[in-house]
Order: C-alpha cells, then structure tokens, then sequence
C-alpha cells in the first residue's frame, strides 16, 4: 500500500502567549511543523495533508510545497475532527500516518518500525513509558496485555490515571478503515471534542489487533504547548545533535554551548569551541578548529583550517590548512584556496583568493579575483559597486597591495606588481610595476592649531 501521511497544526497554541501560531514557533530554527514536515518526507508518501486552522494563511505561506496539501480546518474540535477534514483527500487504498505539527522531535526509524505494524487487520499505535502520565491518554490493556482502548485524562477513572503507558497521539492504520471510524466518532466526552484515540476501542471492537511500538527516547514524542516546553525541546534536540557530532570525531568543549540549526558533518579531530551557532549545511573536514562564538552559514571548512573566534562564515568554501579571523567575516560567494589567511575585521563578499595569499588587516575585498601569494594591506577597499552596478577588481599572482588602498573597480594588477600605501588606484596596473595613486603631500610652516576660546 502506498503511504500518506496527515499532519495536524491547526492548532492556536494560547499558553504560547504569541501572535504566531504555534506550530511556527522555532526548535532549533526551524518551525516545530517543518520537522513532521521533513519526519513525514523521509518516508517517501505520496502524499503529507497538513492540517491548518490558526493562523493558516501564514502556516501555507512559509510552507507551501508541491507535495504538501493544506486542509483548513475552520473549527476547533479536536484531533479526530482534524483527522476527518483530511480524510477526503486520502487514497482509501493508502496507510495512513498521523502526526503532529507541535512534535518536532519525532525521528524517521521510530515511524519505520511503527509503519510496518500496519496490515489490514492491524493497526499500529506509538506509546511510550512515563514516570508521570499526567496529561497523557492511558492505554488500556486487557489481562493478557492487548491494547482495548485509551481513555483521556480527564476521562479516566482514578485506576486508569495509574497506568504509566501514554498515548503520544501517532498511529498508523489502512485508510478506509479510517474513514468508517472517523464517521462514528462522538463528542460524548469531558472536553466536548471528537478524539481520533476513540478509533482505538472501535478497531478493536471490529477485531483488528493494536500492536504498539515505541520511540527511543521520551523527549522524541513531547510537544510544546508554551515557551518553557519549547526550550525544553530546544535543549533536548541540541543534546542529540551535539551527541552526534562528537561519536562522529569532534570534540566539542562544552556541548552545552553549540548550537545545531541544520545539518552538520564532521571529519575525524575536529574541535569545536563555546557558543558556536552552525546554520543551514556545514561541513567541517578532519583537524578543523572552530574558536568560542562563531556562526556558521551553509559553508563547507577544509581539513586543518582554523577559524578564530567572533567570525562569521555563510555561504563560502574554504580550502585546506586557512586562517580565518578573529572577527573575520566571509559573505556569500567567497572561495578560498589552500593556505589563504583573513585575518581579524576583514570582510569578503563574491571573492575567489587563490592559494597562499593574505588579507591581514581590516580590509573589504568584494567582487574580486585574488591570484596566489598575494598580500592585501591593512584598510584596503575594493570599490566595487557605483550606486547601481557592481564591478570586479582582478589582482594577478604575487601583488603587493600597500595599505589603506581603494582599488577602483573595475580595474585589473598585473602579476608581481605593487601598488603604494595610501593610494587610490583607478586604472589598471601593468606586470611587476609599482602605482602610486595619491596628492602630493605638502608641509605648512607657522600653522595654528584652532584652540578652545
């Protein structure tokens, strides 16, 4: 049978005390419901329903996908009323998978060996294990430990209330099955609402087996009702990316204290310093070093280079055996080749440094091609943009560039040449020459300083 998965995320989140609606709340900085989004795609559906009610124009719009359809759900009333303004859009010939959007924490190979409990006399259901249950739905087992039914907490009798196995809301079912429960579904209960739990009682009732399956961890199947729970989560999900990171050969200094909003890889030796913030897809081969509170950005950092604390690094590629910073700041479209320095309060933006060359001191280089050996000096500028284009600035190999220098774009140096401290050089330079593009300086005798009156 072929799969499709139903996400429920409509609801407001009140205790969340936002304007936001719940489900968009960050966990690692993503919204919690783009990781059921992301859980329910590693499972290659056919199709993920998402369900969206509160604040649902702005959950499409940060979320729309061609293989995402959105169902708004215009009242409130509960999880099987959710469940059920899906249902038309399901295959009955599918299985189905329930998810929720505020459960961000949900991993692919828990849902895998959930999804293969499902046959079509059989239908699987996700519990987990808590020293306190409060909360949660019980499940209710008969004296041969078969699951009956699950009773919500404000419906369970104080017997029910002991039993420590919860409901964490995740099941997996044929789809038609689903719809002939969905259909005799009541609100005869303490909340008012329609429970999808009640499809449980109801399978059993028309013999079909509930086999459970559980996660690997508690924290994988907790929501987030307000900000404290989304810390907690947040914390928890840290704690399992940084575990990863360090089996996979880093060493981080103090885990606790690196922050994980992506996906990351790591060679073998890499060390990784306090309050490190890696966004987006990073890649840090073997005997990379990352110093204490730097953020890094959808890059790739090679073998035995060293970043040095307060630098930012998005959307560049370094090469092998660099040296970056402190506080250097590499934008997007920077390439560097093996051996580049950037030291401390340079910036570089669309700029290819070939191997060897040093950007020491704070300077801008943008829009630029940079050959090998060569040595940019302190405060040097490439002025590349005029207010409405932006022009390339060419150095060939082994340039000497003096300090305090704007570089005109566009203009091209020529290998070996130099150009003079202080200089402003707006035409191109030729081979192994030296510019100087700056006044004549002159000297004023019998001058007086302006004094306070």
């Amino acid at each position: 049978m072929t799969l499709e998965v139903i996400i429920l995320a409509a609801g407001q989140g009140t205790r969340m005390r936002s304007a936001l609606p719940k489900v968009l709340h960050p966990v690692a900085g993503k919204a919690m419901v783009a990781h059921a989004i992301d859980a329910a795609r590693a499972l290659n559906p056919s199709k993920i329903h998402v369900v969206i009610g509160h604040g649902a124009e702005l959950v499409r719009e940060r979320h729309a996908a061609d293989d995402i359809n959105f169902v708004v759900q215009t009242e409130q009333l509960g999880t099987g009323h959710a469940v059920a303004q899906a249902q038309p859009f399901v295959d009955a010939a599918s299985t189905v998978l329930v998810l929720y959007g505020d459960v961000p924490l949900i991993q692919t190979a828990t849902l895998e060996r959930l999804l293969t409990l499902v046959s079509a006399q059989q239908i699987g259901l996700l519990t987990v294990n808590l020293a306190d249950p409060t909360g949660y739905g019980r499940i209710v087992r008969d004296s041969a430990g078969v699951v009956q039914a699950i009773v919500e907490q404000k419906d369970a009798s104080e017997a029910q209330k002991a039993i420590c196995e919860g409901n964490t809301g995740i099941l997996a079912m044929p789809a038609a099955r689903l719809g002939e429960w969905l259909g005799r579904l009541s609100n005869s209960n303490a909340q008012g609402e329609y429970y999808l739990t009640d499809v449980i009682a109801m399978a059993v009732g028309d013999g079909l087996v509930v086999a459970t399956e559980q996660p690997s961890s508690e924290q994988e199947v907790l929501g987030a009702n307000d900000r404290v729970q989304l810390a907690q989560l947040e914390r928890f999900y840290q704690q399992r990316e940084t575990e990863k990171l360090m089996r996979a050969g880093a060493t981080l200094l103090d885990p606790a204290r690196v922050d994980v909003r992506g996906e990351v890889t790591v060679g073998k030796d890499v060390l990784i310093d306090v309050n490190v913030i890696l966004q987006g897809r990073v890649e840090l081969a073997d005997g990379v070093e990352i110093g204490a509170h730097c953020v890094l950005k959808d890059c790739r950092i090679g073998a035995g280079t060293v970043v040095k604390p307060f630098s930012h690094i998005e959307g560049a590629q370094l090469a092998a055996h660099c040296d970056i910073g402190p506080y250097a700041r590499l934008r997007s479209g920077t390439t560097l080749a093996d051996g580049v320095k950037v030291g401390n309060f340079v910036e570089t933006k669309k700029a290819q440094i070939a191997a060897g060359s040093k950007v020491n001191h704070l300077s801008y280089i943008g829009d630029a091609e940079v050959g090998t050996n060569c040595n940019i000096g302190a405060g040097t500028i490439t002025c590349n943009y005029d207010g409405v284009n932006k022009f390339k600035t060419v150095l060939g190999n082994d340039v000497f560039i003096g300090s305090n220098n704007a570089l005109v774009a566009p203009v091209t140096i020529g290998h070996g040449a130099t150009t003079g401290a202080g200089s402003t050089v707006t035409q191109d330079v030729p081979e192994a020459n030296l510019a100087v593009g700056r006044a004549k300086q002159r000297n004023i005798g019998n001058w007086k300083r302006p004094s306070k009156q």
